[in-house]
């Protein structure tokens, strides 16, 4: 009888595969109704997602069917989950244009995994993401849905601005993920790094502080300071590289 093998890397996966277990657990609770109660099954598929990859470095393990294992578990927790949350706390109410407005997070990131496991595969840089991270916008749907939509926060939003907020953030959250603009990867704390980039480790941890002593209110607008940044820098490396390349034009020009 032919044995069966067993190796390191069954441990990170079956981490990988929490994850996807507490996507599904989400969207379970999402169709009874239980939107908190699905949102804490989300954060928590997200620190299995965070175990995983470390318990792969540490076992040594790490390997490519990992990686894909990874992406398509994400694509669950953090792209579906997070898409139907949206749906039945409001799209759901715009028929069929709500289900396609309502996907767009789903969609986006399942192609923002597929264009980052390629540019894995050619040894991208991995200080940075191209795009926001599909957890990143998982995180941005939940808190702006379940504290500024129909949570305790919900009263600074007028109730005519309700529908198009959610909407926008929406349409925000899909667009960047998508994009090509450079985003910071969360580094591993580390006194290496806590060394190298101080004010980076600063920013995450102090938004970690801020989002658990508010009991989650305040991981929107953290969330979406971490998109501003990642826009602004967008914005002011294209005109950088802009104006760089009228000034070589210019600089031709003048030599004939």
């Amino acid at each position: 009888m032919r044995k069966i093998r067993v190796t390191r890397s069954v441990i990170p996966n079956l981490f990988t595969l929490m994850n996807l277990f507490c996507g599904f657990m989400a969207i379970t609770r999402i169709a009874g109704g239980e939107f908190m109660g699905a949102a804490g099954f989300i954060v928590l598929a997200g620190w299995f997602d965070v175990m995983d990859g470390a318990v792969a470095r540490l076992t040594k393990s790490t390997s490519e069917f990992g990686g894909e294992l990874d992406s398509l578990c994400d694509a669950v927790s953090f792209g579906v989950a997070p898409a139907f949350l949206l749906y039945k706390v409001y799209f759901q109410t715009l028929g069929d244009i709500g289900v396609v407005i309502a996907s767009l997070p789903a969609l986006a990131g399942v192609l923002r995994l597929a264009r980052y496991n390629v540019q894995s595969a050619v040894n991208a840089d991995k200080r940075y993401f191209r795009g926001m991270p599909i957890p990143a916008g998982a995180l941005t749907i939940l808190s702006y849905t379940l504290f500024y939509h129909i949570g305790s926060q919900s009263a600074l939003i007028p109730q005519e601005w309700k529908s198009g907020a959610i909407t926008l953030v929406t349409l925000l959250v899909a667009g960047i993920m998508v994009s090509t603009i450079k985003y910071d990867a969360v580094p591993t704390p580390s006194a290496r790094v806590f060394r190298e980039k101080p004010l980076l480790m600063a920013y995450f941890l102090l938004g970690v502080i801020l989002t658990i002593a508010s009991k989650g209110v305040l991981l929107f607008p953290f969330m979406l300071s971490y998109m501003l940044i990642g826009l602004v820098r967008g914005s002011y490396n294209f005109l950088k590289t802009y104006n760089d390349i009228e000034e070589d034009e210019d600089t031709i020009e003048e030599e004939f």
